[in-house]
């Protein structure tokens, strides 16, 4: 097993201000957790390089599986990072290889949102757009299902300036977001229509 470790140019994320947040990682030493893996697997499995996700690398190919972590909501638009989670199914992940990418997700309107700047918030109907997009280029989607509130820790939403106690809310601008995940097997329905 290899795994290629991506972050943006160092441009981009001085720009929108990642390296002072620290979170932004400019080489492969920067991601290291010897408490999880030694060193010694870490350096014999896992590799670094930039990556601009509007732009992908052509040579980045080949993956049985690719993730994203709240990306592609920070690529400037709704469009632009639906965009991503497309080209990272279509030209980065071999024939059956998995992509699980997770966005901000709006909890608060299905129609009002941050639709461009330096955040976005997908709503409902924007994943499922999504999901249908990729059904229709002949990919699996798993459902993007919203479950309802069941927790107690649902309830709780978590205002500015953010602690740095775990929680599953914030208040951004005025919207409760939250993130989702959306799970995509490369031409699996094609497979299937076979």
């Amino acid at each position: 097993m290899s795994i290629v470790a991506t972050d943006a140019p160092a441009e981009i994320s001085e720009q929108v201000g990642w390296t002072k947040s620290l979170e932004h990682s400019s080489s492969r030493d920067q991601l290291r957790y010897p408490d999880i893996v030694s060193n010694e697997q870490f350096d014999r499995h896992v590799s670094y390089r930039t990556c601009d996700m509007t732009a992908i690398d052509k040579d980045l190919t080949g993956f049985d599986f690719t993730r994203s972590s709240c990306c592609f909501g920070h690529l400037g638009s709704l469009q632009a990072g639906l965009q991503f989670v497309i080209d990272s199914a279509e030209r980065t992940l071999n024939d059956g290889g998995i992509a699980c990418h997770t966005p901000e997700f709006n909890l608060s309107s299905n129609e009002g949102t941050l639709d461009h700047g330096p955040v976005v918030f997908y709503r409902k109907r924007d994943m499922q757009a999504l999901v249908e997009r990729l059904q229709d280029l002949g990919h699996e989607v798993q459902p993007f299902v919203v479950a309802p509130d069941s927790h107690y820790l649902d309830s709780y939403v978590d205002l500015p300036p953010y602690q740095q106690d775990p929680h599953l809310k914030l208040l951004m601008a005025t919207h409760v977001v939250t993130s989702a995940g959306i799970v995509i097997r490369k031409n699996g329905l094609r497979d299937r229509r076979k």
